[in-house]
């Protein structure tokens, strides 16, 4: 059984590594799966970020074992990152790299958290296991999306 989530990010992980394509094991990895929608989203608004969010998802799930969480994690990630930084860009415009590194840790945390639902309710595992096995994996990950938005700053603003 293989889940999504912080639990699942362990197996798809080592799953990614062993794919005959390096770079999908370099972006679930770095987490520029989030990043790529984010920047999408920011600078072309909030349908394509959620499009973008959504197609990463798919299409890197189809080269390793796409499964019933696939559309679950495609709709959040387009969602949240996506659609998310769409409307970031809309209401508040140009951000700094600070403002951007918050929205990404506020961004990463709500994923994990809707992810560890969904593990939770779809395999019918204790919400409190899910959540509890989470921290290890979920906090460099955050870490990451935290500095690589606030890394891409100076780049989207360069894009509008």
């Amino acid at each position: 059984m293989v889940a999504v989530g912080s639990v699942g990010r362990i197996v798809l992980g080592e799953l990614a590594m062993m794919v005959p394509l390096p770079l999908y094991g370099v972006l679930i990895k770095t987490g520029l799966t989030e990043t790529l929608a984010f920047i999408a989203g920011f600078v072309s608004g909030t349908a394509l970020g959620f499009v973008t969010g959504a197609l990463i998802i798919v299409v890197s799930d189809i080269f390793i074992s796409p499964g019933p969480w696939t559309p679950f994690i495609a709709l959040i990630v387009g969602v949240l990152f996506g659609a998310g930084a769409g409307l970031l860009q809309r209401l508040g415009g140009k951000t700094d790299a600070l403002t951007l590194g918050a929205f990404a840790v506020a961004l990463s945390f709500l994923d994990e958290l809707l992810q560890n639902t969904w593990v939770s309710i779809f395999f019918n595992v204790p919400f409190g296991v899910t959540m509890a096995l989470g921290p290890p994996h979920a906090e460099p990950r955050i870490a990451e999306n935290a500095v690589e938005f606030s890394l891409v700053d100076s780049r989207i603003h360069e894009e509008l």
